[in-house]
């Protein structure tokens, strides 16, 4: 069995003494029963704030100029796209020159540990030490089976590796593969404010030039 990689493994092997073993999961073709398990970490969120201010905007196409000068074209934003201006909720159409944009985006990381318990029952029917060995199952059939680099095995107490099986031993194996995992989900807020009406007209007075007849 090919494991992925980065995965914490842990085999365990014992005498075949127990009657039954009982698991939430059974292959019903066979007598390797599985059991997988999820249990979820701490959950870390990272926040990201961007800035910027509307250069252009036409239809549903939008170009912001960012903080450090750089340009940021946004060439389709759905109507739906959330977009709080002032404190009211507005569309991409309602957009204009001179707004000033603030984009939040929240990263939520939710870490997984997910843990598979294999357990198979059967009789030795032939071992190719150190690296497989043939199981005849409950059911009459013979499965061949992968034995992992430095694999103990406890038959009626005493410990041994694979070129301690024979023929006609009865054992239980099982297997703990725990692989890491994660889920990522991102939450973006845009928000913005109007810009700053045009400044009144100085005061300056107007010469006023009379034609002479």
């Amino acid at each position: 069995m090919r494991l992925p990689k980065n995965t914490s493994v842990i085999w365990i092997g014992a005498a075949a003494l127990f009657a039954s073993i009982t698991l939430a999961v059974t292959m019903s073709f066979a007598q390797v029963q599985t059991k997988t398990t999820i249990s979820k970490g701490t959950a870390s969120t990272t926040v990201n704030v961007e800035n910027g201010e509307v250069v252009y905007v036409y239809g549903n196409s939008l170009i912001v100029k960012m903080t450090d000068g750089s340009l940021l074209h946004f060439n389709s934003v759905p109507d739906s796209t959330p977009i709080t201006v002032d404190g009211k909720q507005v569309s991409i159409h309602d957009l204009r020159v001179g707004m000033k944009l603030q984009k939040t985006i929240s990263t939520t990381t939710v870490p997984l540990t997910i843990k598979t318990v294999q357990t198979v029952t059967g009789t030795v029917f032939n071992v190719n030490p150190p690296r497989s060995v043939i199981l005849t199952l409950e059911d009459g059939k013979n499965q061949e089976f992968k034995i992992p680099e430095g694999q103990k095995f406890d038959i009626n107490g005493q410990v041994t590796n694979a070129w301690g099986l024979q023929q006609g031993m009865k054992i239980s194996a099982t297997k703990v593969v725990e692989a890491p995992a994660e889920v990522v989900t991102q939450q973006a807020k845009v928000t913005g404010t109007m810009p700053p009406p045009p400044p009144p007209p100085a005061n300056v007075p107007i010469l006023v030039i009379e034609e002479v007849q």
